[in-house]
Formats: structure tokens, sequence, C-alpha cells
């Protein structure tokens, strides 16, 4: 008999009271559509140099995320059952392309989170978009400072990488350390992201005067010859040369110092591990040291065991730690994936406010390639490497291995 006491509107439910047959069908069916409410995929989005001369470390991010994400699903995805996803686009190095790119997975791709690559001013350009849009961007590569110290209140960006204030104090030491360094001659990017070492350069100086800035030299991207800016750091009295630039603009400052025959040392940020630096550096590749989090050679944690198999399973050209190029953008984004997949799971959903709450107060630890992360994250530091993490690599033919 039907019930008078249930809603007058709802007419499949005054039917299914009446009809057990029918009321276990409108069980079945709620329950149908709730399971595959939660069957949906979590869309994770990543906008990177896809294609060009950085496009190595575009595809070193992607195989990051992808070996992350393959092992996550793997264990049953997140939230009862929710397989990840990856959507990406190619921001080409240039900021407007960045910007169209992360809209597009914002509004009409609704990701619910951003990771982004290794241009420092792609990066800044949409860190203001993220926390407008409550989007959360875990940066992966490129190390700007002001990409995770924004100023923002709440800031929706973290990052797993390096950041340029500490890579600029660990460059100076080194240079003191290895070589006996006591003037560093600057060559910068004419970017943010040479704006944003020079900054950090100077200021790292002044800390700790052991190695003094002995000038200030910037080239442009398409620069051919450097010849007049490092005669002019040489003419100065630089004995060492820091760089702050990508991989092919390095290679011609390398080519620049060799036609000098000014055989300085060059302690170099990682840029020049983004691209095809050994092959248009020629011989004196292997002259750059420079900075990284992580990499593949020497002994490994049973992480970075894992994933070398890993990914000489899923990509067959790899047959050892001699062939992964740009490694730290898969180490990088290998942790940072891992790291956001804990905090939607503690967050219990993808809602923005949610998982950056998470985020900043991660509980337990997570043993990642880099390194175990014990609350990676707080309110006031989004940045979860510091100096301690970093590594001091050169070339030695394509290889990128440690500096003993």
């Amino acid at each position: 008999m039907w019930n008078p006491t249930l809603p007058r509107c709802d007419a499949s439910l005054r039917r299914a009271w009446r009809h057990p047959w029918v009321l276990a069908a409108v069980v079945a069916s709620f329950f149908a559509a709730h399971a595959a409410l939660a069957a949906d995929p979590i869309l994770i989005g990543n906008v990177a140099a896809l294609s060009g001369a950085s496009a190595q470390s575009g595809e070193a991010i992607t195989r990051g995320l992808s070996l992350a994400i393959d092992e996550i699903n793997a264990k049953g995805g997140l939230l009862g059952g929710r397989m990840l996803k990856l959507v990406q686009r190619d921001d080409d190095s240039t900021p407007p392309k960045g910007l169209i790119a992360a809209r597009e997975l914002i509004f009409k791709e609704k990701v619910a989170a951003i990771f982004g690559g290794i241009d420092t001013p792609v990066s800044l350009a949409m860190t203001p978009l993220m926390n407008k849009e409550k989007m959360i961007f875990m940066g992966v590569w490129a190390a700007g400072t002001g990409i995770t110290r924004n100023g923002a209140t709440p800031n929706y960006v973290f990052r797993v990488s390096a950041v340029d204030d500490l890579v600029d104090i660990k460059l100076l030491k080194y240079a003191h350390q290895k070589f006996g360094a006591g003037k560093a001659g600057l060559m910068l990017i004419n970017n943010p992201w040479g704006e944003s070492n020079q900054a950090g350069l100077l200021a790292a100086s002044k800390a700790d005067p052991t190695v003094q800035i002995a000038g200030v030299e910037k080239f442009e991207n398409n620069d051919v010859d450097m010849v007049p800016q490092l005669a002019r750091l040489k003419g100065s009295g630089a004995d060492a040369i820091v760089l702050v630039v990508n991989a092919p603009p390095g290679a011609q400052m390398m080519k620049s110092r060799e036609r000098m025959g000014w055989m300085v040392p060059v302690i170099s940020h990682w840029g020049i591990s983004g691209g095809r630096f050994p092959e248009l550096a020629g011989p004196t590749a292997g002259d750059a040291h420079f900075v990284q989090t992580y990499s593949f050679f020497g002994k490994l944690s049973p992480a970075g065991e894992r994933v070398l198999a890993d990914l000489k399973k899923k990509y067959p050209q790899i047959k050892g730690p001699e062939d992964i190029f740009a490694p730290v953008g898969t180490a990088n984004s290998y942790d940072a994936m891992h790291l956001l997949a804990l905090a939607i799971e503690q967050a219990g959903s993808t809602d923005p406010d949610a998982v950056r709450t998470a985020l900043e107060s991660l509980k337990g630890s997570y043993a990642g390639l880099i390194k175990t992360y014990t609350q990676p994250f707080t309110p006031d530091n989004h940045d979860a490497l510091g100096p301690d993490d970093y590594i001091m690599v050169r070339y030695e033919g394509d290889k990128v291995v440690p500096v003993q």
C-alpha cells in the first residue's frame, strides 16, 4: 500500500513502494549511478615544452608522471577506484602558449591539478591564473623563486624542484670548494629566470663574500657570439663563470669560451640538461658542472631501482642510466605525482581547497626517488626540496654523471 508520507513529486518512489521489484530496480539504479561517478577518471594536466629545443625536458616530465600514474592505477586508483589520466599540452617554452594551454586544461578538460614544465617565464605567467582559479599547480622543473613565493594567500602553487635562491648559494660554494674560485663572473639569460638568479647570486655573495661577483653579463636566447661578454668578465678578474641558461644558448657560450681560449671553470644551473647540450656544445660540454636533484647512477634506493627497471620496461630504448636524458624531469615529476596522490586521498576529494590543505599537512612519510618526504610542504613553505637535496653533475659524452 502506498505510504502517503512519501513526497508526492517522486512518482518513481511511489510506484516502487507499491511494487518491491520496482523498488529493487530503483535502488540498483541509484548505486549504479554512484558507482559510475566513482569510476570517473581524475584528470591530471601537464603543461610543458613537448616540442622545440627543450622537448627532451618535456618528455622526461611525461615519463615521470606516466610511471607514477601507472603505479597508482595498478593499486586501484584514488578515492575508491577512480583512475588517473594524464592530459598534456605543449607550451613551446613561451608564456602566451603556456597560458592558453593552462586555460584549456582548467576550463575545457576540467583537470584536478596541473603540473608545470621547464621554463620559469612560462610558470611565472601561469601562477596568477592558478591562484585566481584555485587550481593546484605542481612545479616540477622551473626554479624561479617567485613561482612558489608569489605572495598569494591562499597559495595553490607547490613545487618539487630546485629553487633559484637556494641553488645560487650552492653554485657559489661549489665554485670555491671545487675550483678555488674567489671572483665569479655571471653569464645570465636575459629573461625573468636570469633576473631571479641575478638577485639570488648577488644576495648569496653578500651573505658569504668568500666568492665575490666580478661582473654580470646578459645575453639573448638566439645569441651565437658571446665573446664580448666573456671578454669583459675576463678583464674584471673572474676566475669562474656561473651560467644560467637553457641548452642551446648555453652551448653557444661554451663555444665562445673555447674560441677565446679562456678555459675558466663553468658552474651552471640545470637548464643545460634540458636539451641537446652535448651535441651543440661539442667537446667542451663536459667542462660545465651543473646542479641536479637526482641521478640514476651509483647505488640506488629501492625506489630508484624500481623506477629504473620500470623505465627500461616501458621505454625499450633505455638500457641503463646513461640513456635517461634530463633525469631531474623524470625524478621530480614522479615524486610530485605521488605526493599529490597522497594529498587527494588524505583530502578525500579533488576539491582544490581540501587538496591544498592536505598538501600543507601531509601525514606520515613517502619514500620517493629523491628522498623520503616527511611533511614536505607547510602553509609557509611550498617547496619540497632544499640545498641538501642538490647534487653536482657533468656530461660525460651524452651521459649525465655525478661529479666525484
